[in-house]
């Protein structure tokens, strides 16, 4: 075995060679198979990409199957300090199972963190959508144009607060978050004070609420929307080579 420390400074013992993964954490999850899908040996519901990925599912991220997980006899779990419940993660090292947690604030943090994941804990090298997607973000961030609220729910309303992932991309787009600087990561705040809060932009993702151009723009009257991707917005992984264009497209077609 082998003891290494994950993003939030835990102890990880690791086999000497990890052969079997069960991600739950669905950016996680396309990492790998993007990366040595034969390690794949289990996702949560949500994980949706690749389209064609067939493994066994060990329900949601936050209410995972621990026992399902536990007879899938990982050699390590892939895990995410927001998306996961430290209830559950402590579950899974109790009965004997490796947990990696993965720490994502930021783009700088998320490629730091997925090489790491990558390489110390699956012992593979840099893959080549993980240089294409550092390479997709190399230009100089755009300078800062417009004011947005970020919804990630509308019952009741929840947006992006202070440092958050999503918050960082639309930064170096040339978009600052409204509630970048609230104490709290994901606020509730009434529709009222949204308006209130004078944004020339509203930025609507696909998820984790499904915003369409029928539910969402139409609470913002007079304000440009951004109906963009959930998946290039908050996903850290083989989405992030093409997000730049992704996201720069849906932000200006929204003037």
């Amino acid at each position: 075995m082998t003891a290494v420390r994950d993003d939030l400074g835990l102890p990880v013992a690791l086999p000497r060679e990890v052969r079997r993964v069960v991600s739950l954490v669905p950016s996680l999850t396309e990492s790998v198979a993007a990366t040595a899908p034969e390690l794949l040996a289990g996702a949560t519901d949500w994980c949706s990409h690749p389209a064609d990925l067939d493994v066994p599912r060990v329900r949601g991220t936050k209410n995972p199957d621990l026992a399902a997980i536990t007879a899938l006899r990982p050699d390590l779990v892939l895990a995410n300090e927001e998306e996961n419940r430290v209830p559950d993660l402590d579950a899974l090292r109790a009965a004997g199972v490796p947990v990696w947690v993965t720490v994502v604030r930021t783009l700088d943090g998320a490629l730091t963190s997925l090489r790491r994941m990558i390489g110390v804990a699956l012992s593979r090298p840099e893959p080549a959508w993980l240089t294409s997607a550092a390479r997709a973000w190399a230009a100089p961030a755009v300078p800062v144009e417009r004011r947005a609220v970020v919804p990630v729910w509308r019952k009741p309303w929840m947006v992006a607060g202070r440092d958050t992932f999503a918050g960082d991309l639309l930064l170096r787009l040339g978009v600052r978050n409204i509630y970048a600087g609230h104490p709290e990561r994901y606020p509730k705040i009434p529709l009222p004070e949204l308006l209130a809060s004078g944004p020339d932009l509203v930025v609507l993702p696909d998820e984790p609420y499904r915003f369409t151009p029928e539910d969402g723009p139409g609470f913002f009257p007079g304000v440009p929307a951004a109906l963009v991707s959930g998946r290039h917005l908050t996903w850290y992984g083989p989405s992030l080579a093409e997000a730049p264009a992704v996201l720069s497209g849906a932000l200006t077609r929204a003037r």
